[in-house]
């Protein structure tokens, strides 16, 4: 049995204490911790941070890669709801990411996801009925059921909601929520179910009211949803009710930081550094049920090395008493995949992008796209018909977006959009919440066709049209991940971001906007492979009229 020691200013969090310390590490655990009797070297030990919703298909990096990245920034461990994956490969990907994430020293805690599909509005690749959450349920490297997306079926008691949720309970298992603008009775009523967190709140009195109804809030900061400024106040008034989460992290933001960029934040804005750490550290561990270390006499070995409590530059990261990354270097050695994926239609025309025009002059709904958030508004804007048919107005913003079903030859779904700023070109992508069909916007019909057609080809991927030019970046893993290394993923990623905003597009993510627009269950007005639908009356509208 290997033994060895490690002195430091050990964090105690649910102590609210730090003090000189000397651990002993013997095969992975902790058998012992006890003050230093002198000086000890100048560095933090802490347990390592947790992000309490991720799902790491949206990283574009399989999960032993997303484990490379993260651990340089003193993340250990992550609640990862694989339900992207499934909408795609159904249970088989499920048990993709489980296999590879296996393979790699990191807190895993995936769930079995709930809304596979998110909607009945949409294609999907596969679906995870009520025999399949029970059997992912009963694995022991299944933790949870993954977010209630279906917020209205809850309220409405749905026969297999319901079911679900009872799955869940009798495994003893927590549900997580997702409810975007829910409040007051409603959201007393939603949690009532038994659901246990929400990560969808954008303002701070729906976070309030959640948690008056004994919901746990996640306070979510990634790509593209981006509310810790509204909710940073619950980390000190409700210390032990929230958690930090990045919900959707593109690997380039994952290369630059973690959780740890939302520790320093709040440290920035005056929070007690206690709190901080019991949302970071130790809050998603004790919920969810995580075997991860937490710095106690019989844990794993689990912890982070800081220099400083203020900047936090992580030192090293430990997981099972393994050095893991140390001076900002990833030690998690590469694990090569076979990948998977289901891919079945073939390539479309230009006239499939055509709009036919009710009128001379006809009147169409507009999703505006809003920066940092996953919710759009509905907009209207006056077209004129050219040759019988609309476009897309650069002039006015007005963009064409189209969805084109992969699972099976059919035509693309069409409608417009606006704040993506595409001054020529277009810009698309397989990752598209949550079926993961096509998604495109472009300036005009031929370059979206050439876009469609380019990841068509690829079989995934996300790729820009910049006149004679294309950019790809392939995702061959399901068209949702890179089988290859993360940094190299994040670089190339690096690059077609900005070929998007080299056309025009002022979005901080225009790639991750884009794949949350044919995201149903997120109001107001999104496009499904099947036609434009209203979020508000959850059902398909008229994208012209005369």
């Amino acid at each position: 049995m290997k033994t060895w020691q490690l002195a430091g200013n050990l964090v105690d969090i649910p102590g609210r204490k730090t003090y000189p310390a000397v651990i002993t590490i013997a095969d992975g655990r902790i058998a012992d911790i006890v003050p230093a009797d002198g000086p000890v070297p100048p560095r933090y030990i802490l347990p390592g941070f947790v992000d309490a919703h991720v799902h790491v298909e949206s990283s574009m990096l399989i999960p032993s890669e997303f484990a490379r990245m993260a651990v340089v920034h003193g993340t250990i461990g992550s609640v990862s709801d694989p339900h992207e994956i499934a909408n795609v490969c159904g249970e088989k990907g499920v048990e993709f990411m489980l296999e590879n994430g296996s393979q790699v020293p990191f807190r895993f805690c995936f769930g079995a996801p709930s809304c596979v599909p998110a909607t009945i509005f949409e294609t999907a690749g596969d679906a995870i009925g009520v025999e399949g959450v029970d059997r992912l349920l009963q694995r022991t490297d299944i933790y949870y059921l993954s977010e209630m997306m279906n917020f209205p079926g809850v309220l409405q008691h749905d026969a297999e909601v319901m079911a679900k949720i009872a799955a869940a309970k009798k495994y003893g298992k927590p549900v997580d929520g997702h409810a975007p603008g829910l409040r007051g009775d409603a959201a007393a009523r939603y949690a009532s179910a038994g659901i246990s967190t929400d990560h969808e709140c954008f303002t701070l009195e729906e976070a309030t009211d959640k948690l008056a109804a004994g919901m746990h809030i996640l306070i979510r900061e990634g790509s593209a949803a981006r509310n810790f400024e509204a909710l940073k106040p619950l980390i000190s008034t409700h210390p032990g009710k929230v958690m930090f989460c990045s919900d959707d992290k593109h690997p380039d933001n994952l290369e630059e930081g973690h959780i740890n960029l939302l520790v320093k934040r709040a440290l920035a804005k005056g929070h007690d550094i206690y709190d901080i750490l019991l949302a970071a550290c130790i809050n998603p561990v004790l919920h969810y049920g995580i075997p991860a270390g937490l710095l106690r006499k019989g844990d794993p070995a689990d912890f982070i090395l800081a220099d400083n409590l203020t900047d936090f530059n992580i030192l090293e990261t430990w997981i099972g008493g393994e050095q893991v990354a140390a001076a900002g270097k990833t030690l998690i050695q590469p694990v090569p995949v076979e990948p998977i994926n289901r891919f079945h239609c073939t390539a479309k025309t230009e006239a499939d992008f055509r709009v036919p025009a009710p009128a001379a002059v006809s009147t169409v709904k507009v999703i505006e796209a809003l920066d940092g958030q996953l919710i759009t508004h509905p907009l209207t804007f006056q077209l004129t018909a050219e040759n019988g048919f609309l476009h897309s107005d650069v002039s006015q913003d007005v963009l064409k977006i189209a969805v084109v079903n992969r699972y099976q030859d059919a035509p693309p779904a069409l409608a417009f959009i606006r704040n993506f700023g595409l001054r020529s070109g277009a810009i698309a992508s397989t990752v598209a919440h949550d079926s993961h069909n096509i998604i495109a916007v472009g300036a005009d019909d031929e370059s979206m066709r050439r876009a469609v057609n380019a990841l068509i080809g690829a079989e995934g991927g996300i790729c820009v049209i910049d006149g004679n030019n294309e950019f790809i970046l392939p995702l061959p893993v399901a068209g949702l991940m890179s089988a290859g290394d993360g940094y190299d993923t994040a670089r190339r990623y690096s690059q077609l971001d900005k070929a998007a905003k080299a056309l025009g597009s002022k979005l901080d993510a225009p790639f991750m906007t884009l794949s949350f627009m044919a995201l149903l269950v997120i109001p107001h007005l999104k496009l499904s492979d099947r036609g434009l639908f209203d979020g508000d009356q959850f059902a398909f509208t008229e994208v012209a009229t005369a």
